[in-house]
């Protein structure tokens, strides 16, 4: 979305740029990966200042992952203004680092009860939230939460984070609801893992576009399937 961003990546053809006006056209947002974090870039301060503003007021569901989280964690006005927002519903893709951030605490605080951050952050932002890891959390706004057992430590992967938020925002853009498509994102992203280690793909050198491939043909299979 930087001004100056062409319209292809002749290496991957697949990555189609456009400017921020017509991403906030979109049905749902996803927001956050790729933002980057440096504060002297010139895309990660439009970003800030007015990309990430605008996509927390548009009136449909929004996808906050990544850089998105980083840059409300430490932006008081970005913080308050998420806090406020019933426009659509909000979706928080966190890892425990990032989870730590918004809640203004340590990773090791997190991480000694991930249950109790998972909900924090859905009841502060009135938010549906994964925490990532191990036994992601899914956590929703009414104090209702669930665990997904799916997944290696393959996950881990750079990149893998951001497959997750697109799944979520593309279920979303199929009409299901906030909490349905969380939770079958994250199981189908976690599934797509253990059926890439089960043909030698990883969990050693798992790749992101590995579990978006594999993600692609389970999706296929499962929908076909008549259980």
């Amino acid at each position: 979305l930087a001004p100056d961003a062409p319209a292809v990546d002749l290496e991957r053809p697949e990555l189609m740029l456009g400017n921020v006006d017509d991403a906030l056209e979109m049905e749902v947002i996803v927001a956050g990966p790729g933002a980057g974090q440096s504060p002297s870039a010139t895309s990660v301060s439009m970003f800030e200042r007015n990309v990430l503003p605008t996509v927390i007021a548009a009136a449909k569901p929004v996808v906050l992952d990544a850089d998105a989280l980083n840059a409300i964690a430490f932006n008081a006005s970005l913080e308050t203004d998420l806090v406020a927002r019933r426009q659509g519903p909000t979706i928080l893709t966190p890892h425990p680092a990032e989870a730590a951030r918004l809640l203004h605490k340590g990773t090791p605080e997190v991480n000694d009860d991930r249950l109790g951050a998972a909900l924090a952050l859905a009841q502060r932002f009135n938010a549906y939230v994964v925490l990532k890891g191990a036994g992601s959390i899914c956590a929703f706004p009414d104090g209702r939460w669930s665990v997904n057992t799916t997944g290696n430590p393959g996950l881990a992967a750079a990149g893998s984070g951001d497959v997750l938020a697109g799944m979520i925002g593309a279920l979303l853009a199929q009409r299901l609801d906030p909490e349905k498509a969380l939770q079958y994102a994250v199981c189908l992203h976690g599934a797509a893992a253990e059926s890439c280690a089960r043909r030698g793909i990883g969990p050693v050198g798992l790749t992101a576009m590995d579990v978006a491939y594999e993600a692609r043909a389970l999706l296929n299979r499962w929908s076909a399937s008549p259980s």
